[in-house]
């Protein structure tokens, strides 16, 4: 199993005394569309079409300063919505590392504020693969709310707490689910210390 420099790196500083990586990687750089986007690309034109006409047409007709700025505002959302999410996403996925020790799961973002997320390997009780067909694919950490996937690369203000924590679109997704597998294995097969 390889080890991702640059993930190994910003994984480092949380490691505790001892810990050590088994994994540690990235999720997939760049742009790129979602199943979600198969509903949310038709879904953002509209919206942004109609908020673009609703604009001009106050605009030609010198309606009030307040609709104006009434109908800029779903026209911002509509042009995020069109292509801010897409750039948002990926430069979130390029400031995000994940890694695995033999006790917990953790992982890093740095965009756009630092956090880091630890879960321990001994109180996952769901953990669910999906997968692509060039072997790719995603891990979740938890049991999935049903309107999560909506959520997925979209970055709006409080749609993060819709998702469970994940290893999002990673490669070759078999080898790291059985590292997580057979690290939860021998951590729930080691002796546990005496108090």
């Amino acid at each position: 199993m390889t080890l991702d420099f640059e993930a190994s790196q910003q994984i480092q500083p949380q490691l505790l005394s001892g810990e050590s990586l088994l994994w540690s990687g990235r999720p997939r750089q760049g742009l790129f569309f979602r199943h979600s986007d198969a509903f949310l690309i038709p879904f953002s034109l509209l919206w942004g079409g109609f908020a673009i006409f609703w604009e001009y047409n106050v605009y030609k007709s010198g309606a009030p300063t307040f609709f104006l700025v009434f109908g800029g505002f779903f026209v911002v959302v509509g042009l995020y919505l069109i292509f801010g999410r897409f750039i948002m996403d990926a430069l979130a996925r390029r400031k995000t590392y994940y890694g695995i020790t033999k006790d917990r799961v953790l992982i890093v973002g740095r965009f756009p504020t630092n956090t880091t997320k630890s879960l321990g390997l001994s109180t996952l009780s769901d953990m669910t693969m999906s997968n692509n067909t060039d072997q790719s694919g995603s891990i979740l950490f938890g049991p999935q709310q049903s309107n999560a996937n909506w959520f997925n690369g979209l970055h709006w203000p409080g749609g993060s707490a819709h998702q469970v924590p994940r290893f999002d679109s990673i490669q070759d997704v078999y080898s790291v689910y059985e590292v997580l597998l057979r690290a939860k294995r021998n951590l729930e097969q080691s002796p546990r210390a005496a108090p």
